[in-house]
């Protein structure tokens, strides 16, 4: 037959002859994977809650069409979600044209079409929205045999997570060259275990352009992340446009190092259509040397330039004004103030300061806890709840407002004293959940539990979540993201997935990872070796993605 393929009226035959052979050929590949790897485990990152599998392989059309049904289909959101993960499944596959003969095309691939029903009909992402959804991959009852895929989720935002575990069932095979699932049918049941799941990102310490931070946000959407902390401001540098106060910015370290007040929203913007909060900090009263570079009646003194001095209305009225300023730009809930590392020996040293303090029969530490209490009154005067760093609980636990949220870091213990006192509670545990901690293993981060010493299923409930920490003394565009992935990977599976549904197995788990990791690669992120001593190291010599 090959010899008629030259004349015209059999090429387009011919062609179809070809991909139902080479589909033919590579049934049993699995999951697109080497025979080496072990092919028994599921290689789905972060594990589901609930799924089962088969033992059939299916293609999957590249001309793959979407139905929305219910109140989703009026979101843009979940129709360019289709999209982007279409370009991501289908980015090795051609595929063949659908112009002409359309019908034939489709006949020769198992799924044509992913179903997708989303019951509710607002696009509203607040902490704690639903994410679960139910992803079928299965065969429809009739007189023939026809596979359908569907996802079904009370929300958009489930149903874009059900998207990103639906693309990577999907593995391009390079014999076949086609898409296919392997292991069908599936049925996976998925929610999240806790509703905060987060990363910070340090845009004081290094500058970030935007498209660094999109990048980054994109690469938390694979792992079901779900909260980006932006540390815009610290000692180092003020980059944030705050129109109110134009001479803030001044502490940026360069006219180039900016952001303006369109820069956050399209990055607030960019996230919501993956799922994504964003949370921001300006962080008081300490780690803020920096506004004074363009208002130094902000500082103590000249020579002594932090905390924040405590002394004038003109410090709390700017506080509120950069607070006003950013509200509707950051419309997520919580907001973070900081509150950590403060130093209280300037305001000592500062004769107007020590006058002041006199005056109000106040020590430093008790102006610390006066400024953290106004700070957290002007946020909550704007409708955000404060989330604090845990310096304050440890030190005036009982003079918080009842609605901060305590952010630990210091160490293991914290939550647990929070949760008692009725404080919610994110974990963040520097000695295994500090990205900038190189030494810190994978698997040191992976069975960090974020619940350790909380027995009481009701305090439980006050633990939000967790978040990863990237600190950006050691890191710009050059190595960020190789230092925050595969280690957030780890965090993100114990922060979304059941207790029940991990594994205690180390090396299943490790394998999981590795191929996780090469995901990454496959999807433009820099994923460094997971087995490094090191993060963010490269390889230490020759070898496959999936062993190191």
């Amino acid at each position: 037959m090959l010899h008629l393929c030259g004349k015209p009226h059999f090429r387009y035959s011919c062609l179809m002859f070809l991909v139902w052979v080479f589909q033919l050929v590579g049934l049993n590949s699995g999951f697109g994977l080497d025979s080496g790897l072990n092919q028994s485990l599921t290689y789905i990152w972060p594990l589901p809650c609930e799924h089962t599998s088969g033992n059939e392989t299916l293609t999957v059309n590249p001309a793959l069409s979407l139905s929305i049904i219910g109140h989703g289909g009026s979101f843009r959101i979940l129709r360019e979600g289709f999209r982007r993960y279409k370009r991501i499944i289908f980015k090795f596959s051609s595929g063949i044209s659908v112009s002409r003969n359309s019908r034939r095309i489709r006949s020769l691939y198992d799924i044509s079409a992913l179903r997708i029903i989303v019951k509710s009909g607002s696009d509203e992402l607040k902490l704690g929205v639903d994410e679960s959804y139910t992803l079928f991959v299965d065969k429809t009852e009739g007189k023939s045999i026809v596979w359908e895929t569907i996802i079904e989720a009370s929300t958009i935002y489930g149903a874009l997570r059900g998207l990103e575990t639906f693309s990577q069932l999907c593995a391009f095979d390079y014999t076949t060259k086609s898409v296919q699932i392997s292991r069908a049918p599936w049925y996976i049941k998925d929610k999240p275990r806790f509703a905060y799941r987060g990363l910070l990102l340090d845009t004081s310490r290094h500058h970030f352009p935007v498209d660094a931070i999109k990048s980054i946000i994109e690469s938390m959407s694979y792992a079901k992340l779900n909260v980006l902390h932006w540390h815009i401001i610290d000692t180092d540098a003020f980059p944030l446009e705050v129109p109110a106060y134009p001479k803030l910015w001044n502490g940026a370290y360069s006219k180039w190092e900016r952001y303006t007040i369109e820069d956050a929203s399209r990055i607030v913007r960019f996230a919501k259509t993956r799922g994504i909060h964003v949370m921001a900090e300006v962080d008081v009263p300490g780690h803020a040397e920096s506004w004074g570079a363009g208002y130094p009646d902000l500082w103590p003194n000249a020579t002594c330039r932090e905390p924040l001095d405590v002394t004038k209305n003109f410090t709390f009225d700017l506080i509120s004004g950069i607070l006003s300023e950013i509200r509707e730009i950051f419309p997520f809930e919580l907001f973070h103030l900081g509150g950590d590392e403060v130093n209280t020996d300037c305001w000592n040293e500062t004769r107007h300061v020590k006058q002041w303090l006199d005056k109000n029969k106040m020590k430093p530490k008790d102006a610390y806890r006066y400024f953290v209490l106004k700070a957290q009154e002007i946020a909550i005067s704007k409708n955000w709840t404060p989330v604090n760093w845990e310096e304050t609980f440890n030190a005036f636990a009982k003079n918080l407002n009842p609605r901060t949220v305590v952010h630990n870091w210091l160490g293991p213990g914290v939550c647990p004293k929070a949760v008692a006192k009725g404080f919610k509670c994110i974990f963040s545990n520097q000695n295994v959940w500090y990205l900038d901690h190189l030494d810190v293993s994978w698997d040191e981060v992976y069975y960090a539990e974020p619940l350790e010493g909380i027995g009481n299923a009701s305090k439980q409930e006050l633990v939000i979540g967790g978040e990863v920490c990237m600190w950006g003394e050691t890191v710009d565009t050059s190595n960020v993201q190789q230092t925050i992935w595969p280690r957030a990977a780890a965090a993100a599976e114990r922060l979304w997935s059941t207790e029940e549904a991990l594994s205690a197995d180390n090396n299943s788990v490790l394998q999981r990872l590795q191929y996780f990791r090469c995901l990454l690669n496959r999807r433009g992120v820099q994923a460094a070796p997971v087995t490094n001593y090191y993060a963010r190291n490269p390889p230490s010599g020759s070898g496959s993605c999936y062993w190191q």
